[in-house]
Parts: C-alpha cells; structure tokens; sequence
C-alpha cells in the first residue's frame, strides 16, 4: 500500500542537467557529480552513471533492510555487504533495466543467508517500488 504524503520522514531531492550526458546534484549539495553515459553506451565514461547511482542506493537500502530482518529474527550479520548489480538494456519500450542483488553475510550459513535475503527483498522499500515493474534476481 502506497504511503501518504503526511506519513512521508524525508524527501531527497536532485536535479539533473543535460541527461545523462550533463550533471546531478541534490539540493543541499552533498551530492554533486558528472555523468556521462559508459562506454558501451558510447559515452566517454568519465562520469557516473544513472545506473551506478541506481545500484548505489538499491545495495544501500538492501542492506539496511537485510539488518532489520536479521534483528527479527536474532541473526547476527555483522561483516556483511549487499551488491546490486544494474543492467540496462534495448527492449521493446527502448531500453530497460535489470538488476541482480547478492549479499555475502559470512556469519550464518547458506540457507540462513538466502532466507535472510528472500525476506529482506519483501521488506526493502527499492525492492517494493521495482516489484512488477523490472526483473530483479536474488543471487
């Protein structure tokens, strides 16, 4: 169920110039990058990317997510780290995107890990927006 504007705790806010060829910044300027499309997309690379950005936040969220499930359920994930990795690519529309989440959690065995992971992709807020909407593969 979406939230209410009322029931919103924060609101980030950026604004891009030129696309994808151009800038990003949030408004209280802790955040302000070039970005340029990648080489294979026959940009110059030398630049972030909206891709890299995505993948930034997504693990980030993921993580937090993953480390409230681990205290539901009594797990310990110290040492842990989430990886998202964000493809994009030519589809029907133009392009899209795809993304692959993987976390290592070197405290708990593997089927402790995988059901910690399953539940966190429930409770994620990235993972809830994207639902139904792009391809997201747990790893």
């Amino acid at each position: 169920m979406p939230i209410q504007q009322s029931e919103v705790l924060y609101t980030a806010v950026a604004t891009a110039e030129n696309g994808r060829d151009g800038r990003v910044a949030t408004d209280d300027g802790k955040l302000d990058l070039v970005v340029n499309p990648p080489k294979e997309m026959g940009g110059n690379g030398a630049g972030t990317n909206p891709e890299q950005l995505f993948a930034a936040g997504y693990s980030a969220c993921f993580q937090g997510a993953l480390g409230v499930v681990a205290r539901q359920e009594g797990a310990d994930i110290s040492g842990s780290t989430v990886t998202a990795k964000v493809g994009i690519g030519k589809n029907d529309d133009g392009f899209g995107i795809i993304v692959e989440i993987s976390a290592d959690i070197p405290t708990v065995d593997a089927a402790t890990a995988r059901s910690l992971v399953e539940k966190a992709h429930q409770v994620c807020p990235y993972s809830k927006a994207t639902r139904g909407n792009i391809t997201v593969t747990l790893a």
